[in-house]
């Protein structure tokens, strides 16, 4: 990551309206630069890529130890899909599967993320307990795509599949200059979850607020920062903030995880990779590590697999 970017990627969640609205807000620029870094994106991908990593970081904002959200956008656009993963220490991961994929302008001369995206399904996982071997059954949602945007089509989730009326906005904004070192110059986003027992008028000053707000990308560009976003949203709605933490791309991907991934082949397989590669090569999808296994560690894992 840059080591000319001063500030902090921050998520902070809250409540307003006696805790009858939950609010999430977050700078992701940082991460989602990281993130188009190493998957090589075009800039209509990184964008798309972008907000549903952001996306995914706000929907997980309240998470627990042990907890994970995952977003995949199954979509029959250039992009292929998208799928993001958060957890309770606010890292976040995410790959697609055509990070290259480009589709021209929209018709407003901006990224036409609706474009890349096209139709199909998104689908949310919340799972608890996997990584330690607690195994508890995963809640699982999944709605049509309606938009493509991905905002809306999160706002669209929450108020299908979990009933909960929510606006949401996010946004990258991208230099469309190679992946330098300003490649994303802004991404962040907001979601305003509105609960039951909510005010019918705080609900439609909240609607009347958002409607005025400008792109998240302009203001975090005018060096907004996650608070910024949310008073600007809510407009003259007082708001409690809960918790704040750092935020950023991390992969649970390691040499030992590749190299356990490989011992669990079986043995004929192996020695033919042994053969014929001298070692073998693994490649994560979510952050593009690559690890390779050289041939003198190759024979340490078929003496173990054989014994």
């Amino acid at each position: 990551m840059s080591s000319k970017r001063e500030h902090k990627d921050i998520l902070i969640h809250g409540t307003a309206a006696d805790s009858t609205v939950r609010c999430m807000a977050a700078v992701t620029t940082n991460l989602v630069a990281e993130a188009a870094r190493r998957h090589k994106t075009s800039a209509t991908v990184a964008a798309a890529l972008g907000r549903t990593l952001t996306g995914t970081l706000l929907l997980g904002s309240s998470l627990k130890e042990l907890d994970r959200l995952t977003v995949q956008i199954s979509g029959d656009g250039p992009v292929g899909g998208i799928t993001a993963e958060s957890n309770a220490r606010g890292q976040v991961r995410g790959y697609v599967r055509n990070p290259d994929a480009h589709v021209p302008l929209n018709e407003t001369g901006k990224l036409d993320v609706r474009a890349i995206v096209g139709s199909g399904m998104f689908y949310v996982t919340r799972e608890s307990g996997y990584d330690v071997g607690l195994y508890r059954e995963p809640y699982r949602g999944s709605v049509p795509i309606v938009s493509g945007e991905i905002a809306e089509d999160f706002a669209y989730y929450l108020a299908k599949s979990e009933q909960i009326p929510s606006a949401v906005m996010l946004g990258v904004h991208v230099r469309a200059n190679g992946l330098d070192d300003e490649y994303v110059s802004a991404a962040g986003g907001l979601m305003i979850q509105i609960m039951p027992g909510a005010d019918e008028k705080t609900v439609a000053a909240i609607e009347e607020s958002v409607s005025r707000t400008p792109q998240t990308t302009v203001m975090i560009r005018e060096g907004a920062s996650p608070r910024d976003l949310l008073h600007t949203a809510l407009g003259d709605i007082d708001f409690e903030v809960l918790e704040e933490r750092d935020v950023s791309f991390a992969c649970t991907c390691s040499y030992e995880r590749a190299i356990s991934l490989i011992s669990s082949i079986e043995t004929a397989e192996l020695e033919s990779m042994l053969r014929e590669d001298k070692g073998a090569v693994m490649s994560c999808h979510f952050c593009n590590e690559t690890y390779r296994i050289d041939e003198a560690e190759m024979k340490r894992i078929v003496r173990e697999s054989a014994a």
